[in-house]
C-alpha cells in the first residue's frame, strides 16, 4: 500500500536542517512520491535539483500568486525556458489568492494567463491556487482549455467543484479535512467522484487536527488517508490504489 503527496514544498527552507530525514520518513510511511511545486524561478531550480537527485521527488515549475512581486518579464521567459528544457510533470504553483490584502487582482489574473498558456503550448497539467477565488480560477481554465490538473487545497463549494470535474480538474484535499468543523469540505469527499481525489499534506503548512502548531511532512499522509476514507467509509488499500491511479494518470510515473 503505497500513497503520493500531491503538494508537498519539500524545498522550503523549514525543511534545511533535516530533509534527508523527512525524506526517509515519508518513504518508510509508505509515501513513495512527492509533487514538488514551485513557488517563484529560484524555488523551480531549487525543486528541480531535488528531482536530480532523487526521481520520486516530481517537479512543478511556476510563481505562486501571493509572490508577485518575483514576478517579471525576464523571470517569465525564464520559467519558459526551464519548462522547454527541463521538462517538469505540470506548471504551478499558480492562480488566485483574493484573501491576502494588497495583491494586485489584474496582476495575478494576468500572470495565471501566462502559466495556463505554457501549460497549454506543453500538454502539461496545472497545480492551482485558489483561495476566495475559485469562480475567477473556472472562468480562466475556460478560457485557456488546458490538458487538466489540480485545485490544491480545495475549499470551495460542491457546485463549484462539479464545473472543475467536467472541466477535467481534480482536487487536492489535505489536512483541513481531518477537522470536523470543516464540514462543507467533508461533505464534497465524502460525495465527490473518487477518480478527482487527490491527497495533500501542503508541507510544512496545513498540519492535520492532531499536529495542530506543528510543521506538517509528507510522512503525515497517511493521518489525511485515514480521515478520507473513513468519509468515504472505504479501506486505505482501496484509497491507496485510487489515488495512486489518479496521481499516475495525471503525472506519470517519476521523470528519469
Amino acid at each position: 500500500m503505497r500513497f503520493s503527496d500531491s503538494h508537498c514544498h519539500l524545498d522550503a527552507p523549514e525543511f534545511d536542517a533535516d530533509r534527508g530525514a523527512v525524506m526517509a520518513h515519508a518513504k518508510a510511511a509508505g509515501v513513495w512520491r512527492q509533487l514538488l511545486p514551485a513557488i517563484d524561478l529560484d524555488s523551480s531550480q531549487a525543486i528541480w535539483n531535488l528531482h536530480f537527485a532523487d526521481a520520486t521527488l516530481l517537479p512543478a515549475f511556476g510563481f505562486h500568486p501571493m509572490y508577485l512581486d518575483r514576478y517579471s518579464e525576464a523571470g517569465c521567459a525564464a520559467l519558459a525556458h526551464l519548462v522547454a528544457t527541463h521538462r517538469p510533470v505540470a506548471i504551478g504553483e499558480c492562480g488566485l489568492d483574493y484573501f491576502v490584502e494588497g495583491l494586485d487582482h489584474q496582476q495575478q489574473s494576468d500572470v495565471l494567463g501566462a502559466h495556463l498558456r505554457l501549460a497549454v503550448d506543453h500538454g502539461l497539467p496545472v497545480i492551482l491556487h485558489a483561495r476566495r477565488a475559485v469562480d475567477a480560477v473556472i472562468a480562466q481554465l475556460r478560457r485557456f482549455r488546458p490538458t487538466g490538473g489540480v485545485v490544491h487545497s480545495f475549499s470551495g463549494s460542491w457546485q463549484q467543484a462539479e464545473q472543475l470535474f467536467a472541466l477535467g480538474f481534480s482536487l487536492g484535499i489535505g489536512g483541513p479535512v481531518t477537522y470536523e468543523r470543516a464540514q462543507r469540505l467533508r461533505d464534497i469527499v465524502r460525495r465527490m467522484p473518487i477518480e478527482f481525489l487527490l491527497l495533500e499534506t501542503d508541507a510544512p503548512d496545513q498540519p492535520s487536527c492532531s499536529l495542530r502548531g506543528q510543521r506538517h511532512t509528507p510522512g503525515d499522509l497517511l493521518l489525511i488517508a485515514k480521515a478520507v476514507a473513513d468519509l468515504r467509509s472505504i479501506s486505505l488499500e482501496a484509497l491507496s490504489a485510487a489515488t495512486e491511479a489518479n496521481f499516475s494518470r495525471l503525472f506519470g510515473p517519476p521523470a528519469t
